[in-house]
């Protein structure tokens, strides 16, 4: 699937095109009925949440979704300073005119494609207040600025994530907008499936090193509860395969990639460390 960056003042999105003749899925491995359930709401066109810690699978999951479903894709990486106006679109001067520019979330609703705004509970309270209307038997779009209601395409559907390890008083959604939604919960795949992901996302890991990693990574994860606010994610340890494969040294790699970015603390980045060199020291 062809992606493009779009940037609309201060908003980046991501456009995934239609799949072409060819071209192969995105990766992804399943781990429970969630193909199912996601096929299920899209027939009924039904909004979906994905929830789950970060780096567990979320985002790929929707790409395979999408390009399994023939659909394209728009992605918003949701922030603190995201408005209802960078997703749905603003007047802006032209020259001596003034025009309308759509927003991602417009677009998306107008082309018919998948609409996925990524940790959602980061955008302002205006800019979930807006999808409200999306999310029901109205399936309309509401354009403030230019006193118009659009009624979706037919084939659009609206896709939300979040991390719920990270929901607090000021941010989390709110009940009322949750239960608009199908959720999906995510978590970090059992042992069987990492492994198969590791080896499928670096091409040449063996598979005893895979093993190990994995491993490695479940034992890091257990230091969630002891101090860490972020768990060793599958991404994570993908990502220390790689560096793996260009060459790096296992403990290093493991470092740069399952343990530096994850922490400052000395003495977790030591008890990290010692898992480590458990698993690869010589």
């Amino acid at each position: 699937m062809k992606t493009a960056t779009a940037r609309q003042r201060g908003v980046e999105h991501d456009i995934v095109q239609i799949p072409q003749a060819g071209e192969v899925a995105p990766y992804y491995e399943p781990q429970s009925n969630e193909v199912a359930v996601f096929e299920a709401a899209y027939k009924r066109r039904l909004p979906v949440m994905l929830k789950g810690p970060t780096g567990c699978g979320k985002t790929r999951f929707l790409e395979h979704m999408a390009f399994a479903l023939n659909r394209p894709l728009v992605t918003v990486s949701c922030h603190e300073d995201l408005t209802s106006s960078d997703l749905v679109g603003r007047f802006l001067l032209e020259g001596a005119e003034t025009v309308w520019q759509d927003g991602p979330l417009t677009r998306a609703v107008k082309a018919g494609a998948i609409c996925y705004l990524d940790e959602i509970v980061e955008a302002r309270t205006d800019s979930t207040v807006v999808i409200h209307s999306l999310t029901d038997h109205r399936r309309k779009l509401t354009i403030e600025k230019k006193g118009q209601e659009i009624d979706a395409h037919e084939d659009f559907m609206l896709v939300i994530s979040y991390n719920p390890g990270y929901q607090t008083v000021l941010k989390d959604l709110k009940p009322s907008t949750k239960q608009r939604f199908i959720g999906i919960n995510f978590d970090f795949p059992n042992e069987e499936v990492e492994r198969k992901i590791l080896v499928s996302e670096v091409p040449g890991l063996s598979q005893e090193t895979a093993q190990q990693l994995v491993a490695a990574g479940r034992k890091a994860r257990l230091l969630k509860d002891h101090g860490l606010e972020e768990a060793t994610s599958t991404r994570a340890l993908v990502y220390a395969a790689s560096m793996m494969g260009a060459g790096l040294d296992p403990v290093a790699a493991c470092q740069v990639a399952m343990v530096n970015p994850i922490t400052d603390d000395p003495e977790l980045a030591e008890a990290l460390m010692e898992i480590v060199n458990a698993h690869f020291a010589v």
